[in-house]
């Protein structure tokens, strides 16, 4: 579907529900686990607080199918039904992510993990969570093998039995499917032949994979596909990294089978999605999975209190939005505290919650709901409190969302953004995750982290980004290229990066770009291998850092944090300009960073790991060199600036202030209105904006 056409869909939907244009506002609501019967009541504090949708039934096949056959619907009805009345429009969830006794006990062999206990925390104001083993065991969610015969067979039953019962309804205005896919949590012996013909397909005969994964290393080569060893066990590098592919496959296939399934029942103008954990998902490929859905949506949790600035929403609406280049929805986020137990609880300060629904909507999403409508006296999630605490009262943190939920009907509708026009982009690699991950190059540091590093300094500069999936071999729209270790890549994704320079864009390329081919094996050019004419250096020795190292001369001030840390290439410029140098005897001769003309653009190659000062510098200054850097690099520190476009095609700018402390700036765009005071500014006016405060300035179209 066009992207166009689905935005199209998501407004339509949001109009057959007669709300106004803008951002939906709600909660997850779980009436099945409240004490009492309490419909009335929270329908009531609801639209008190402004609350414009819920989502529902995604955690609740015991509920519907309390025993093999029979079905219960009643339950339901009654939130539905009171919903709508209250004009508080549903989305419903299939519930497949967490089976009920009875089918375990039918086939135990459905279930393929079991929980272990959670670590201590290595930080104290981050929650951590309860990890998985082999060995099936019942209690658990999401520790379901979902390509098992009768698991989808009893799945496809009460996904059918539940779209045939709301399809019609005239308070639904979209679908959920399943809940925060991973791949299966385990590695199951009768999986093997699945990724057999799996490589059959991919590969055609095991003379190849023999060749291109190096088989003939410690003497494993196969003759036949039934030679081929399962996956638990194996080392060999091109062997990991396509059980990696498979794995991913096996999501993107079970999901689009679920989409597949109500594309065919429910209305046109009702929408599909599902709901990401937030973030970056390296176990999934993102990318895939939302060609199956109309709308993308994600969940993402954030610190509160001293740590709350905005990054871990803005990276992962980024990630979100760039999925389909296109609005995205918010379907679970912190409404008090949260965690598997009480360890990190840490409710949010006064004015927290209400900039943390507009810092979403910065980043272009076009709902908001929080996990959840009220706080659980059992189960694993007791301590992840909703909107209403455990008395099931008015509270604190329940007013500040109804003032927000005010605002929103209020302003939203205006400052929603229908789509960004961002010039700089973060090319992403899953199949670099996995090979690093075989293949580390340190204990504290990986791809993820590189990739982070880089998405963190350009929130820092104000600077918003798009991710790229490697393989996009049009790149033009974009000024400035941000490229994580790039390290098991195609010809064609590295020769798309040379492209997008001699054409006219600015890379930043990280140390392992270039090293191995789409196998993981390693190339056999001098390194960077196909980036070397682009990047103008080559290499051919690398060293680990057991501590920082300083590197020469202090090109941007930095003192200390001019240094490298964890590896280091020993680049040398073949037409490059040596831009940063290590320390010391042994690593002097080389270059650290360096920077090369090609074509009409330049390649920044960063040999090493840098520090965090470091990196921000390096992009700040190749940002400046791409024009996507303009007056924002002269707000306070604390002030994030997010921009878009709205439907009628008005700039919207968003200033937020992530500080304890007011801030106050000269405005040095052009004139608009502050829409939440209805002020209007001019170029050079002056706007202050208190503690964990926003402005929202909307200009006319250009």
């Amino acid at each position: 579907m066009k992207h166009a056409a689905v935005l199209l869909l998501l407004t339509a939907a949001l109009n057959a529900a007669d709300l106004p244009p803008g951002v939906l506002y709600g909660a997850a609501y779980y009436h099945e686990y409240m004490p009492t019967d309490r419909l009335d009541e929270d329908t009531r504090l609801m639209k008190r607080a402004n609350l414009t949708v819920v989502r529902v039934g995604e955690s609740t096949w015991s509920s519907w199918e309390p025993r093999d056959g029979q079905f219960e619907f009643a339950w339901m009805d009654r939130v539905v039904d009171a919903m709508h009345k209250a004009g508080i429009r549903v989305i419903m969830g299939t519930p497949t992510y967490s089976i009920p006794a009875w089918l375990y006990k039918k086939y135990p062999d459905i279930l393929v993990s079991h929980m272990t206990e959670a670590p201590p925390l290595s930080d104290p104001y981050m929650p951590s969570y309860r990890g998985s083993a082999p060995g099936g065991a019942y209690g658990p969610r999401q520790n379901i093998d979902f390509t098992h015969p009768e698991y989808l067979r009893h799945a496809e039953r009460v996904i059918l039995k539940i779209v045939d019962r709301y399809k019609d309804h005239p308070g639904i205005i979209g679908w959920q499917i399943d809940n925060e896919t991973g791949p299966i949590p385990a590695i199951l012996e009768r999986h093997h032949p699945a990724f057999t013909e799996w490589l059959r397909e991919r590969y055609g005969t095991v003379d190849r994979i023999n060749r291109l994964w190096g088989l003939v290393y410690w003497g494993q080569l196969v003759s036949s596909w039934e030679d081929l060893p399962p996956r638990a066990g194996i080392l060999n590098p091109g062997y990991r990294l396509a059980w990696e592919q498979f794995q991913r496959e096996q999501v993107t296939r079970f999901l689009a089978w679920q989409a597949k399934l109500l594309r065919d029942r429910i209305p046109k103008d009702d929408f599909i999605t599902h709901d990401f954990v937030g973030g970056l998902r390296t176990n999934l490929d993102q990318w895939a999975i939302s060609q199956h859905l109309d709308v993308v949506a994600t969940n993402p949790y954030h610190p509160t209190q001293d740590r709350f600035d905005g990054y871990d929403l803005a990276f992962t609406g980024d990630v979100a939005r760039s999925l389909k280049q296109l609005p995205y929805l918010v379907t679970e986020t912190n409404a008090q505290t949260i965690g598997w137990d009480s360890r990190a609880q840490y409710p949010p300060f006064d004015g927290q919650l209400r900039l943390a629904a507009w810092a979403n909507a910065a980043s272009g999403a076009r709902m908001i709901a929080y996990w959840h409508w009220h706080s659980l006296h059992y189960g694993q999630e007791t301590y992840w409190k909703g909107l209403l605490g455990h008395d099931l009262q008015p509270n604190r943190v329940y007013e500040e969302a109804a003032r927000t939920g005010a605002e929103l009907v209020k302003h939203s509708p205006r400052a929603a953004l229908a789509r960004k026009e961002n010039r700089a982009a973060i090319l992403v690699s899953l199949s670099s995750y996995d090979a690093i991950r075989a293949m580390p190059f340190a204990d504290r540091h990986d791809y993820s982290s590189v990739l982070r590093q880089m998405h963190r300094a350009l929130y820092d500069l104000n600077i918003e980004a798009d991710l790229v999936p490697a393989g996009a071999r049009d790149l033009s729209r974009y000024r400035l290229l941000l490229v994580p270790p790039l390290y098991a890549a195609a010809d064609s994704v590295l020769d798309a990066v040379a492209r997008f320079v001699e054409q006219g864009g600015h890379a930043i390329v990280a140390f392992k770009s270039g090293f191995a081919d789409e196998e993981s094996t390693v190339r056999t050019d001098l390194q960077p291998a196909r980036l070397r004419m682009a990047a103008g250096i080559f290499y051919r020795e690398f060293t680990s850092l057991p501590r920082p190292l300083a590197l020469t001369p202090d090109r941007y001030g930095l003192g200390e944090a001019n240094a490298a840390q964890s590896w280091a290439e020993m680049a040398v410029p073949e037409g490059a300009e040596k831009l940063l140098g290590y320390t010391g005897d042994f690593l002097s001769p080389y270059a650290a960073v360096t920077r090369n003309r090609h074509g009409k653009g330049s390649l920044t190659y960063q040999a090493a790991l840098l520090s965090n000062d470091l990196q921000r510098a390096v992009i700040a200054e190749v940002a400046g060199m791409a024009g996507v850097r303009g007056p924002e690099k002269s707000l306070p520190a604390a002030i994030r600036m997010r921009q878009g476009l709205n439907a009628q095609g008005e700039r919207v700018v968003y200033l937020m202030n992530f500080s304890p402390l007011p801030a106050e700036f000269v405005w040095q765009w052009d004139g608009g209105e502050e829409i939440l005071s209805g002020r209007r500014l001019a170029n050079g006016a002056r706007l202050s904006i208190g503690k964990w405060g926003l402005a929202i300035v909307v200009s006319p179209p250009r």
